[in-house]
């Protein structure tokens, strides 16, 4: 009887999907999928994956981008943290290694960025290493074929996906082990109406054996996120197609490295204080933006200003939408500036 790692194996090479990152041994371009595909849709990150190869096709040429173009290209995909992170990573690499990704797990594990999932998919896939991967639908995968009851995120139930997983991932392939579990998660053991029928190691499914599978993973409790309310303040100079948008950048605590409009809890004149600037504050706002993240669900009325002035500097410059395109910027604040004439994009707006 084929064991479990077998059946995983030959279902993979029969129904895995073609996807670039499949394409190539090449641990940078591994290290730059896993960290896309954190908290994020494969289909999302296929184009932003290809973008971000074809302008940073090296470890080197990424190491010497400006953190601006690295977080444009990744504007929209959300989490920036992970780019940021990645870019350190990258420059570490080039400075401490000699601009090739180090085989050594320790190694790996000790770049900014790399966790232990990050470092066992390099590992594993680029190296052809025995190092297991956890995420989120492996730990699906594993707390149903094991019938592992105790909560998620918690240091039992934690432990014991790694041990599953170590014990699954020795013997050949190990990379394609690792990718078959991922994909079985995506695809086959789904959060909710898995197709078991269709699973390649249905028969050795302790959750399905007991009837339980609906019932697993057991979902740790939740705080429900916090309710944030702002003011934004778009502030322009200028008119019509020569009008421009002020942005600012740094220690903002939500999106920290992105250039946004200002924003502030309270009135939108402390968003303007906050940012150095001078302008005509209209006294209304003219829409409000919702916007959830992780643990906070922002309530954001929108205001306009004209005639704005203040000091340009690294940290606060005026944008035209085509400079707008080279640097980083948020889903949210595009949100925002859409929200200033009612549509739904910078290009809306700067034309109007």
């Amino acid at each position: 009887m084929a064991s479990v790692r077998e059946k995983l194996l030959v279902w993979f090479d029969r129904e895995g999907r073609d996807l670039p990152w499949r394409r190539t041994r090449d641990p940078y371009a591994i290290w730059v999928s896993e960290v896309m595909l954190q908290q994020t849709r494969v289909d999302t990150v296929i184009p932003y994956y290809e973008r971000f190869l074809s302008s940073f096709p090296t470890i080197e040429a990424l190491a010497e981008a400006d953190e601006d173009a690295v977080l444009s290209h990744w504007s929209g995909l959300g989490y920036y943290r992970r780019a940021r992170l990645l870019h350190r990573g990258v420059r570490e690499v080039v400075a401490e290694y000699g601009s090739a990704v180090p085989e050594d797990a320790e190694a790996r594990r000790g770049l900014p960025g790399v966790g232990r999932y990050t470092a066992g998919a390099i590992g594993s896939i680029a190296f052809d290493k025995e190092e297991p991967v956890v995420d989120g639908n492996v730990s699906r995968v594993l707390s149903r074929l094991f019938r592992i009851d105790t909560p998620l995120g918690t240091t039992k139930t934690t432990n014991r996906f790694w041990d599953e997983a170590a014990r699954l991932v020795l013997g050949e392939r190990p990379g394609d082990l690792n990718q078959a579990l991922m994909e079985l998660g995506a695809r086959i053991c789904t959060p909710k109406n898995p197709r078991c029928q269709s699973c390649p190691v249905s028969a050795d499914c302790k959750a399905l054996g007991h009837d339980e599978v609906d019932r697993l993973p057991v979902k740790r409790a939740r705080k429900a996120p916090k309710q944030v309310e702002l003011a934004a303040v778009v502030a322009t100079r200028g008119r019509g197609t020569d009008r421009k948008v002020w942005l600012i950048k740094g220690d903002q605590p939500l999106f920290g490295g992105l250039w946004g409009v200002p924003m502030a809890e309270g009135s939108p004149r402390k968003a303007l204080v906050e940012a150095s600037l001078e302008a005509r504050l209209r006294p209304e706002p003219i829409g409000q933006v919702d916007h959830v993240l992780t643990h906070r669900r922002l309530r954001i009325a929108v205001f306009l200003a004209s005639a704005a002035k203040g000091i340009e500097s690294k940290n606060g410059q005026l944008f035209t939408s085509a400079s707008l395109q080279r640097v980083g910027v948020s889903t949210l604040t595009r949100k925002i500036l859409g929200a200033s004439v009612g549509a739904a994009g910078w290009g809306a707006w700067v034309h109007t």
